[in-house]
């Protein structure tokens, strides 16, 4: 099933967000070639408003975050961000991606950047926020925002939770890229493919992904993101709540007697 996820852009009759759902995978794609994909206020919207219904969405078991063109995101668009002007304005916008990125975190399915070409800045920021991110060899990366005077403060937070903290900040102060081979080996991405390979490679990992129990993955995505802020005692604690919640659900219950069994399970409301 495939359909515009927003109205179409004042400047092309094409929508700037593209939505298509197939066996569970929601594939959103970004859809302003002409502008590298760039983030722009509209795009931003596009992007909430899709994600928050596919949260509640029973169909949708992995969502896949890709783009058209010869860019996959080029961060904000600074047009849009120059015309705002006053400090009040911007920061309005700066908080309605803030919000798009921890909504990243926040929805129960698992989120996959497919990466073909370049993320700069707020790009590369969307790509470090998602659960996993698989790129074309051909991809590169950089937080450039140093380089025109923005320090890039917001995509310091997805990256410094990514990469460890000198690497972030080599590239948070040099605005220098990185290639598709030192993105996977720093921990920006999971794999790194042909290009040519892309689309097949992030296909198989999404159905793999959409496979597996919904409960149990939705609940395993919120806790690895809440205790990644706790200390170790209050973490495990956490974890042994969720666990034993799990275990004790339907879907904990089959998957063990599945075992016992020595058969595949079968996956309540699957």
């Amino acid at each position: 099933m495939s359909a515009p996820a927003t109205k179409n852009s004042p400047l092309s009759a094409d929508p700037i967000l593209l939505r298509e759902l197939s066996d569970g995978i929601l594939t959103l794609t970004l859809n302003r070639p002409a502008q590298f994909n760039a983030l722009s206020g509209e795009l931003l919207e596009a992007l909430q408003q899709a994600l928050d219904e596919a949260a509640v969405d029973v169909a949708v078991r992995v969502i896949v975050i890709g783009a058209n063109g010869r860019g996959f995101c080029a961060g904000h668009d600074l047009k849009e961000l120059h015309a705002l002007g006053t400090q009040p304005r911007i920061e309005a916008l700066f908080q309605q991606c803030s919000r798009l990125m921890t909504s990243l975190v926040a929805i129960p399915q698992p989120v996959i950047a497919k990466v073909h070409a370049t993320a700069t800045a707020a790009g590369c920021q969307l790509v470090a926020q998602c659960d996993l991110a698989v790129c074309a060899d051909s991809a590169r990366f950089a937080v450039s925002g140093v380089n025109f005077g923005l320090f890039c403060s917001t995509p310091s937070v997805a990256l410094s939770r990514n990469l460890g903290r000198k690497q972030a900040m080599e590239m948070l102060l040099t605005g220098e890229f990185i290639d598709a081979q030192t993105a996977q080996r720093q921990g920006l991405v999971n794999r790194v493919v042909p290009a040519g390979e892309l689309d097949a490679e992030v296909g198989r990992l999404a159905a793999v992904i959409a496979a597996k129990p919904r409960g149990a993955v939705a609940a395993g995505k919120r806790l690895f993101y809440q205790q990644l802020e706790m200390g170790i005692t209050p973490a495990y604690t956490l974890a042994s709540e969720v666990i034993a919640c799990n275990a004790a659900s339907p879907e904990g219950r089959e998957g063990m007697t599945a075992f016992l069994e020595k058969r595949a399970p079968k996956w309540p409301g699957q």
